[in-house]
């Protein structure tokens, strides 16, 4: 018994920000975004918060599967960006829904959390702990962006998709996850504790810090890394695969994974063009445009991969 996706959903705020846009608060432009990361434009949230757009999402993806709320097992969250430190955001997701027969909580490993939180469902399904799960992931991450660093705001945007996963015969094929705390310092946001009365300071919390190009050198190197581990793991062959979903921080990185991995860039879909990076939100988002708009199909091996801070990078092969 293995691991299926049975439906997808999305959801992105209505307020579009485009390159010209930030080109007005920042030393930037359309032709310099563009030619260095892919990105045209991004959704930013002003009247939503994460647990709203994760409900929205999984809603859909609900519909989609044709199933309702109270079947739903387990929900799991990924997310860096949560509305509180609790409750959790899976569970503020679970009051929204009517998921009353759920255990809920989030998985925080920044912009893999989407993966992290999928091959943890599958987890928990392979055991028979649980049939029928929600996998999330919602980030909004221009909430902790300084609008000033040009190097960190040009680069985000907000959104939530989700998949319905439930156990079945065939879905995940194989899965790996990965940490490397010692380099966590490349990719960081302040904490929500940094204050206390002894320090007469109140709690806050910081902007996001990136060192963009120790993060670049990071994901070109690991996430092939991960998916050659889990094509081996489960002997398939990169010809086997339709679709490598990677996470959706920049079109240099996924070209230069495609580059080094000699694979087809037609494998690697891609849509930051149009939402930017949107974290943990980033892989089911995409894979619910492809899911909607038909390319997927029954028997098709999909790759998934995520990586992020923490350093926290892995991959899930399954079959549709």
């Amino acid at each position: 018994m293995t691991t299926r996706i049975i439906g997808t959903g999305s959801y992105m705020p209505e307020h579009i920000v485009t390159n010209d846009d930030l080109a007005k608060i920042v030393e930037t432009s359309d032709e310099w975004i563009r030619s260095r990361t892919g990105i045209g434009e991004r959704r930013i949230a002003t009247v939503e918060n994460t647990s709203d757009m994760a409900a929205k999402a999984a809603q859909a993806a609900l519909r989609q599967a044709g199933i309702g709320a109270d079947e739903i097992d387990l929900i799991l969250l990924g997310t860096s960006s949560p509305d509180h430190c609790f409750p959790n955001g899976a569970c503020e997701v679970q009051a929204q829904i009517g998921a009353v027969n759920a255990a809920c909580f989030d998985i925080s490993a920044a912009c893999s959390g989407y993966v992290f939180a999928l091959n943890t469902a599958h987890a928990f399904i392979s055991t028979g702990l649980y049939r029928t799960a929600l996998v999330i992931g919602a980030d909004v991450l221009s909430k902790l962006i300084d609008w000033a660093d040009r190097g960190t705001c040009v680069l985000f945007g907000d959104g939530a998709g989700a998949t319905v996963v439930r156990a079945d015969e065939k879905g995940i094929l194989g899965m790996n996850m990965h940490s490397e705390g010692a380099k966590g310092g490349v990719l960081t946001c302040g904490s929500r504790s940094n204050g206390n009365f002894l320090l007469g300071k109140k709690p806050d919390l910081g902007y996001m810090t990136m060192d963009g190009q120790e993060v670049f050198k990071f994901a070109v190197k690991k996430v092939p890394e991960c998916i050659n581990e889990v094509l081996e793991n489960t002997h398939t062959f990169k010809d086997e695969v339709a679709y490598f979903v990677i996470h959706q921080a920049n079109y240099r990185i996924i070209e230069s994974i495609a580059k080094r991995m000699k694979i087809d860039a037609d494998k690697f879909p891609v849509n930051m063009e149009h939402y930017g990076n949107t974290s943990a939100a980033s892989v089911p988002i995409l894979l619910d445009e492809m899911n909607r708009a038909g390319k997927i199909k029954s028997g098709d091996k999909i790759v998934l991969s995520g990586f992020g801070g923490g350093l926290t990078w892995g991959a899930t092969l399954l079959e549709w």
